[in-house]
């Protein structure tokens, strides 16, 4: 797990090229699967070029410069750290252009829920990294992967989805909430992160299926 201070380190241009960690990853497959979850959205509500890059980018970075400012780190990491906006941007464009070639069924559903999972557990570990205490990891974990998704929603002119509907913030509480028990138990980071990637993306995925929500008071 990378500590709070080689993740700032990672802002400086002078830092000599190390091997990703798990960390890294997580962060490079959620700022993918939100890029492309961020595009389709602003393809689907006919918007320019721009209107579709600007959805991806939020979509992908906003959840982590929340998660850096909730934990002090000065300027977010997503700003400065030229490869995440620069993967922003290139799979937003890639998915502006191939869209019609995409065969998957809503394939915003899959691309937004692996972001969730992959944020998720990037999300977890980078708080824990900082203060492991349980309330934070989880609030950080579950901000991180949710905050990009409504404010794609908000520029979209769209409720938020974690407000209206289906079991969403929820698989990410449970993440959360996973990662630090795993770490309570001594599992090793980087396995916890790809466990709960996958267990996030997974309870995702089945509450589409089966259409889980919360309790909700029904209309009169």
């Amino acid at each position: 797990m990378k500590s709070l201070e080689e993740r700032l380190d990672m802002v400086n241009p002078l830092v000599v090229f190390q091997p990703l960690t798990t960390l890294e990853v997580t962060n490079f497959i959620g700022i993918v699967a939100f890029s492309i979850a961020g595009s389709i959205k602003g393809i689907e509500k006919r918007m320019d070029l721009l209107g579709i890059l600007t959805l991806g980018f939020s979509s992908s970075l906003a959840g982590g410069i929340i998660a850096d400012i909730l934990l002090g780190i000065h300027p977010p990491v997503n700003l400065v750290y030229i490869p995440y906006p620069t993967v922003a941007f290139l799979s937003s464009l890639f998915t502006f252009f191939l869209y019609r070639k995409i065969t998957i069924k809503n394939p915003l559903l899959y691309a937004d829920a692996l972001g969730l999972g992959a944020f998720t557990a990037s999300g977890a570990s980078l708080a824990y990294s900082v203060d492991p205490r349980p309330l934070l990891v989880i609030i950080v974990g579950t901000v991180t992967s949710v905050g990009g998704g409504v404010l794609r929603d908000i520029l979209a002119n769209e409720i938020p989805l974690i407000l209206t509907k289906e079991f969403y913030a929820s698989a990410s509480i449970v993440g959360s909430s996973v990662y630090f028990l795993l770490m309570l138990v001594r599992f090793p980071p980087g396995e916890a992160s790809i466990l709960v990637l996958f267990l996030t993306f997974l309870l995702r995925i089945i509450a589409i299926r089966f259409k889980w929500e919360l309790p909700r008071i029904k209309s009169i």
